[in-house]
């Protein structure tokens, strides 16, 4: 978990680097909108459990590991005070061929929105207010289970 911005185009290389198999880099960015059922976002507040939200992203990783024969994994995921445009979350993967990456990392998003500790609280002018949990998002993640 992080406060600061990050670079993708460093993250990317760095996630690269010196591994000459590597054939895809498949990516997903996530970020603030400024509108959300009907209503205008000035902010967003996002808030974690320390300790448990990281150990939680790692087991989402390893499980992506456990199902795709990828390389490496990458998730950044801010938290605090962010703004429409911010960026919020960063999933990345490498494999040697596309469909492995593209799979894994759909995969990791899936599971992200629906098992990782995090509360999204939005400012809009009515006032803030907490986002609760989307039935779509554990529709995604239900179509992973074996």
């Amino acid at each position: 978990m992080q406060v600061q911005d990050f670079d993708v185009g460093a993250e990317i290389a760095a996630l690269r680097l010196g591994n000459p198999a590597v054939g895809a880099v498949a990516s997903f960015i996530g970020c603030v909108r400024d509108m959300n059922e009907g209503d205008s976002i000035g902010l967003m507040y996002l808030e974690h459990y320390p300790g448990m939200t990281e150990r939680e992203l790692e087991k989402i990783a390893t499980e992506a590991h456990g199902r795709w024969d990828i390389f490496d994994t990458l998730i950044i995921h801010r938290v605090g005070e962010l703004r429409p445009l911010d960026q919020i979350v960063f999933v990345a993967v490498t494999s040697a061929h596309r469909g492995e990456s593209f799979a894994a990392c759909e995969f990791i998003m899936d599971f992200l929105k629906t098992k990782a500790p995090f509360w999204k609280r939005e400012a809009t002018p009515q006032g803030d207010r907490w986002v609760d949990a989307r039935v779509s998002d554990d529709a995604a993640a239900a179509r992973w289970k074996q």
